[in-house]
């Protein structure tokens, strides 16, 4: 919103009380104007005709017995789907890092835990040409702590693709 989005939307499958975030993030979110769909899950992305995301497909959802990690288990309401008009999607799983990505991705340097090594001013990791920030550097920690993250890697590859010379790892 505040770089000029129209709506802003958070989709949780699960109702405002088993969401992972901290009181205060919810409600500064919806004090930034966020929108907020509980009991909603995401089925699908919808691309308009050139390939780019035009909606986002969604069901309802109600709340069923506990699951392994103690909060009720969402269970799609049949019948309640509709769709989102959407420009741009960012999906946040709250999962730990993919170990695919250290597995598939040649010269990158991880951490025992599985992050991504890079350079937190930047996002600059030891591999030429990539970035990396928010949670699969650090690990689990807030959304407002990897959107600043993201930011910072995003003037960095700005810059780089402007024809600055940042291909170094940065002087510690």
């Amino acid at each position: 919103l505040r770089l000029g989005a129209r709506k802003v939307y958070i989709i949780y499958r699960r109702s405002e009380l088993e969401m992972p975030a901290r009181r205060e993030e919810v409600e500064n979110a919806v004090e930034e104007g966020i929108i907020f769909k509980f009991l909603t899950n995401p089925t699908a992305f919808l691309a308009d005709g050139r390939g780019w995301v035009a909606a986002m497909e969604c069901i309802e959802m109600e709340l069923g017995e506990p699951d392994d990690s103690g909060r009720r288990r969402p269970i799609p309401k049949p019948g309640s789907e509709f769709v989102i008009k959407v420009d741009t999607v960012v999906v946040a799983l709250g999962t730990t890092p993919n170990p695919l990505i250290a597995q598939t991705t040649e010269g990158l340097e991880t951490t025992r835990r599985g992050t991504v090594v890079a350079d937190e001013e930047t996002g600059m990791t030891r591999k030429p040409k990539v970035w990396a920030g928010g949670d699969i550097v650090t690990g689990a920690a807030t959304v407002i702590s990897a959107m600043g993250a993201g930011k910072r890697a995003a003037a960095d590859i700005d810059s780089y693709l402007r024809g600055a010379d940042i291909t170094q790892w940065p002087a510690s």
